[in-house]
């Protein structure tokens, strides 16, 4: 009989034991056959004696039975660390039994390769059996590789739990019942809310009314208007900080943006036509150049008059305007694709919510897995932790465990570039890893106090063939607004609720930090600051 000598971990592992041939023989020759299975470790001598230097590498206790009891409660820091230590120290035991995977298959691949072995098999059968461990091999190797990833992953968590407890973006500590003064232990449900929203000096406070804007937020260049949109003999009108302007183009086919209000009646010109690079009021047809100058007054005497005007400039492909008083800065901030991008589209739309609420709502990733169920995020896993990784002073970064690098650049744009691999499952890869790419801008123009245009752009660095399909124009907009839908229900609700008193902000928390980087670089602009944060 071939001894065989065995411990619970060997066993347990996922690996099919085929019979050998010599027990094949054995049973030929009346013996009693058998499953041979080789042990990696045991009490026993004999073939445990030749693998007995791995034993201190395996022989690791399976810590599943001792997982912390903190499923789906809050925790305070020392719980967290206790569950990331946790999870070190089973990704560290699953790695183990990774390897050990590796170790039993080589020790199959000798057998088929033992010369005893070789005398009662055909060099077919041989080969087959070799491409068939070559394969489990091949997938074992592969695992190996992901366990590492997740120990790396893991570990960073844990160097980040020192971070979140000195993390300035993260809110103070928040005032409860009990830990008020006697004093006050008959302040009312109201009072004790204020409280909560307005302590811990680190927390935001957005909440109330939208004020006015401030002028300093008009003293930058705003994306307005996609080049497609704008033909040689068509207008786009657009609201911006609760203005009515036109965008058209002159006789030079340079785009120009005016007030869209007639100096004679106050008709909106958007009514109107482009004739010869001018823009033709419909009621008495006064006509305006793109600087604002009335060329003629059908039916009487020209007069010198002028409407408003604002800097207006055309670069890769986006028309873009300055509405501030300030003179406008020399360079336009490209947003053009990255390289080996083909755009794939070009989306418009005006949204019933204040731009501050988008532009929150689009620099937040964790919400994901719990609100666009029906459309990106269908079946993604809600991870255990989900941070957006940064510079100390920047405004683009990753987000972890998502493939997913993104970026706010001011004044109101968004950029994204999205790994298509299964981005709400941890599986170890960065965008860099990833084969294939989705590239979306959005622009979040401030129309009025509670509307915004958005610009949306979609690139794709794969599949450059769907762009010369009839119909997929269509399609993507129905996608975009499905997964638009899903937010827009959202961000309406606290809209409503801001207006009435609720602070958005009330707590951030670790993943927050994005949008938290947004809006106290949006504060710092409101009040005038020389130097805004996050600019270095």
């Amino acid at each position: 009989m071939n001894a065989a000598v065995f411990s619970p971990s060997a066993l347990s592992l996922p690996i099919s034991f085929s019979k050998t041939r010599s027990s094949f023989l054995s049973r030929k020759k009346g013996v009693k056959g058998e499953f041979r299975v080789f042990a990696v470790f045991g009490d026993e001598s004999g073939l445990v004696e030749k693998k007995s230097q791995w034993r201190p590498l395996f022989d690791v206790e399976d810590p599943r039975s001792k997982a912390p009891p903190y499923k789906g409660k809050f925790l305070d820091v020392n719980q967290a660390i206790e569950v990331a230590r946790f999870d070190i120290q089973y990704l560290d035991w699953r790695a183990r039994q990774d390897l050990l995977t590796i170790m039993i298959l080589h020790d199959k691949v000798v057998d088929v390769l033992n010369p005893l072995a070789r005398e009662y098999k055909s060099i077919g059968t041989v080969k087959k059996e070799l491409a068939g461990l070559q394969e489990e091999l091949s997938k074992a190797h592969q695992q190996v590789h992901i366990s590492e990833a997740r120990v790396s992953t893991a570990l960073d968590k844990l160097a980040h739990m020192e971070e979140l407890v000195n993390d300035r973006l993260l809110p103070g500590r928040v005032v409860t019942e009990l830990d008020k003064p006697s004093s006050s232990t008959t302040a009312s449900a109201v009072e004790l809310d204020r409280e909560k929203t307005n302590t811990g000096a680190k927390s935001l406070n957005v909440s109330g009314p939208v004020p006015p804007y401030s002028p300093h937020l008009k003293n930058f260049w705003y994306p307005v208007a996609f080049t497609a949109d704008l033909k040689h003999d068509t207008m786009v009108p657009i609201e911006c900080f609760e203005q009515p302007w036109v965008i058209f183009r002159g006789e030079d086919g340079k785009p120009g943006c005016v007030r869209n209000t007639c100096a004679h009646r106050a008709c909106p010109l958007d009514l109107g036509t482009v004739n010869e690079g001018r823009i033709q009021c419909p009621y008495h047809g006064w006509e305006y150049s793109t600087d604002g100058e009335c060329k003629k007054m059908p039916s009487t005497k020209l007069l010198k008059v002028k409407i408003k005007s604002l800097p207006c400039l055309e670069q890769e492909g986006m028309i873009w305007i300055w509405p501030g008083d300030e003179p406008p800065a020399p360079i336009l901030p490209s947003l053009q694709p990255p390289s080996g991008f083909l755009i794939h589209a070009e989306l418009v739309m005006d949204l019933p919510v204040e731009h501050g609420l988008l532009l929150d709502n689009l620099l937040d990733l964790a919400h994901a897995p719990f609100t666009h169920t029906s459309t990106f995020a269908k079946g993604w896993s809600v991870p255990s932790l989900v941070k957006f990784l940064t510079p100390t002073s920047g405004l683009q970064g990753y987000w972890d465990p998502y493939p997913i690098d993104m970026e706010f650049k001011p004044p109101c744009i968004v950029l994204s570039t999205i790994g298509i691999s299964k981005p709400g499952k941890l599986e170890g890869k960065s965008t860099q890893q990833c084969a294939t790419h989705l590239h979306q801008l959005h622009v979040c123009l401030p129309s009025s106090k509670n509307k915004t245009r958005l610009l949306y752009r979609m690139s794709l660095d794969f599949a450059p063939i769907l762009k010369n399909l009839p119909f997929m124009e269509h399609l993507w907009r129905h996608f975009a607004e499905q997964v638009l839908n899903e937010d827009l229900r959202l961000v309406l609700g606290q809209q409503e609720r801001m207006l009435n008193g609720a602070n958005i902000w009330n707590l951030p928390v670790a993943y927050d930090k994005l949008g938290v980087r947004y809006r106290l670089w949006r504060n710092a602009v409101d009040r005038g600051d020389d130097k805004l944060p996050f600019s270095g």
